[in-house]
């Protein structure tokens, strides 16, 4: 006769790897647009002329892109300490929204558990995340964990790969390359995929227009602006498109 606890036990470690293997394949695409990332990023650092130990430090230490590219004029320029900080948390406000969104997720694990999770959250495992498992009835399973895990551990070693790789050859990169451009076209092309469903398409259309509208804004504020429309456009997309289909099945 079988017992039964071992039997669970096994079934909830299945779920598990299953779940990592599902995160795996699910952020896979978007770590190519993490890789050119954070190698712009990387000679970015260098040719603001940081050195090559502090650049490494920095990408460690704050592993947050638009944070980091944020505070670069900056710190050429000789700006105050407070303003730097000020500038990079305004750009990293828009992870209180995504910790308000995950909280149920997480809120059983202790503090450093939390904030390891924390730290390694990016926006492309928020996106990957909570339209899979923002419905879910049951919320903080070991499933969910293991699935958000395997989307942050790899974007975390992708990143500070190509990061360190880009301050290497951050003297070799001649100043006139513009490698935003080969960053953006990155994105575009792991973002535009994402747009497989109608609130999708609506929240996105929602957060281009208004990070157009307000690219003039100080503080790249306008970064934060169109997130929160984002979401919020979003959220409210879904619940309409869920009410249309239910009240056409009814």
């Amino acid at each position: 006769m079988s017992d039964p606890l071992s039997s669970n036990q096994t079934n909830a470690q299945a779920e598990r790897h299953a779940a990592m293997r599902e995160g795996l394949l699910a952020v896979r695409p978007a770590l190519v647009a993490t890789f050119t990332w954070g190698l712009v990023t990387g000679v970015a650092m260098v040719k603001s002329g940081l050195t090559e130990s502090a650049a490494v430090l920095m990408t460690v230490l704050v592993y947050a892109g638009s944070a980091q590219l944020t505070a670069l004029p900056l710190i050429a320029a000789g700006a105050p300490l407070w303003l730097i900080f000020a500038a990079g948390l305004i750009v990293n406000l828009r992870f209180l929204i995504f910790s308000a969104a995950l909280q149920p997720y997480f809120q059983s694990l202790p503090w450093y558990k939390r904030l390891s999770y924390g730290f390694l959250t990016s926006d492309m495992s928020f996106v990957l995340f909570m339209p899979r498992f923002g419905d879910a009835p049951v919320k903080g399973t070991e499933a969910q964990r293991a699935f958000f895990l395997a989307t942050i551990a790899p974007g975390w070693l992708v990143w500070q790969v190509s990061s360190i790789l880009g301050i290497v050859l951050g003297s070799l990169v001649p100043t006139a390359w513009s490698l935003d451009y080969a960053a953006v076209l990155a994105l575009l092309a792991i973002t535009i995929p994402l747009a497989n469903s109608r609130p999708m398409l609506v929240s996105m259309i929602a957060a281009g227009v208004t990070a157009w509208a307000a690219q003039g804004l100080p503080l790249r504020l306008g970064l934060l602006a169109a997130v929160v429309v984002g979401i919020v456009t979003g959220i409210w997309a879904e619940r309409t498109y869920r009410k249309a289909r239910q009240g056409g099945k009814g």
